[in-house]
């Protein structure tokens, strides 16, 4: 008897936490999930991709190839062609940064051949940072040991070093700067240093959506802020933003961060809140915006996938799909990027899409 009843109770706290943190099975047969998702014509898991966000870019694959065979001048030109194009200029300028932390033999030709070329002093300092994080991993600080502190924090005095020289021959381009927020966070920035910063961003780009997303992780508890810090900054970006602009995005993942950070949350409950279902609504009327006037805007997949989660967890079925149909195939996203392994993506990402293609098919009478 002494055994039994811990063990009923702890079955009843199981019970609990499961209910809070999944969905009942809705009416519709667990085995039937996958059967109406490829009944509305989306992929079975085995062929869902959880290393990119979107399809691959071959002239990216080009570009990393001829850097790889020292063709320094091939990087350079391309991160030139981006012109005053900030995002875009800022993601080539990632794509060559994660290049060189592999390998810095060509960045080390460009920057001797070019010792003033804003372009290479950008991708040196990128790449010190890109390789500071690598050493400390991606886990909690308390999964994060001694010597790879050690490291973290010696590469990013160098990173400092190396994102100055960058902003001083930086101009009116922002991605320099840009470049110095994950530094913040590393070093922990106090908010007044961070926001003379932010300040030099928003002065040369004030609609650049991955400056605020990296400014938002700043402002989170896990980092320098506090849940409320971070979604008083996301609320703020989304009012300032321009329709198509996509910053609505920010109290989505403002909410997100705070739901992850509470393990005994019924996300059931929380997404379901007027403010947040306002928030989704703004984010579908930006995302609408943005793919009337580019459907190949490169930003709209990871809103997407962040809003058809949402959506799901809302009990809008419909809508839910409708995001996950843009999509599908192409996983590397948040939410799904939060769990860690490839089976723990596929395995998040296929449970709210099947779910939500079953209740839609539910509806319609097709289940």
């Amino acid at each position: 008897m002494h055994i039994v009843i811990p063990l009923l109770i702890l079955l009843i706290g199981l019970v609990i936490w499961f209910r809070k943190h999944t969905k009942g099975p809705g009416g519709v047969r667990t085995g039937d999930l996958p059967k109406a998702a490829a009944k509305l014509g989306f992929l079975p898991a085995d062929r869902l991709d959880t290393d990119h966000v979107r399809a691959p870019d071959p002239r990216v694959t080009a570009v990393r190839e001829a850097v790889r065979a020292g063709n320094w001048q091939a990087g350079a030109d391309w991160l030139a062609e981006a012109g005053r194009d900030w995002q875009e200029r800022d993601r080539r300028a990632d794509v060559l940064a994660s290049e060189a932390v592999q390998d810095d033999s060509w960045l080390l030709a460009w920057r001797t051949a070019r010792p003033e070329d804003p372009g290479a002093a950008l991708v040196h300092a990128e790449s010190l940072i890109d390789l500071a994080w690598e050493i400390r991993g991606g886990g909690y600080a308390q999964y994060t040991t001694g010597e790879q502190f050690a490291g973290f924090h010696r590469v990013l005095e160098q990173a400092a070093e190396a994102c100055a020289h960058a902003q001083s021959l930086a101009g009116d381009d922002p991605c320099p700067f840009i470049a110095e927020l994950p530094l913040a966070m590393g070093q922990g920035y106090p908010h007044d240093r961070f926001e003379k910063l932010w300040a030099q961003i928003v002065e040369r780009d004030p609609h650049h959506l991955a400056a605020h997303s990296a400014a938002l992780q700043y402002w989170c508890a896990k980092w320098c802020g506090s849940h409320e810090l971070a979604e008083a900054f996301a609320r703020s970006a989304a009012e300032k933003g321009q329709p198509g602009r996509l910053l609505t995005m920010l109290p989505l993942r403002a909410y997100f961060e705070y739901e992850i950070a509470h393990d005994d949350l019924n996300r059931d409950e929380f997404y379901k809140r007027p403010e947040v279902v306002e928030a989704v609504d703004a984010a579908l009327v930006d995302v609408a915006a943005a793919a009337a006037a580019n459907p190949d805007d490169r930003q709209l997949p990871q809103v997407r996938h962040l809003l058809a989660s949402l959506l799901f967890w809302q009990d809008r079925h419909e809508a839910a799909v409708e995001q996950f149909r843009l999509v599908d195939g192409y996983i590397n996203a948040v939410p799904w990027s939060y769990r860690g392994s490839r089976e723990g993506m596929i395995k998040a990402y296929t449970g709210e899409r099947d779910y939500s293609a079953a209740q839609v098919l539910k509806s319609r009478g097709g289940i």
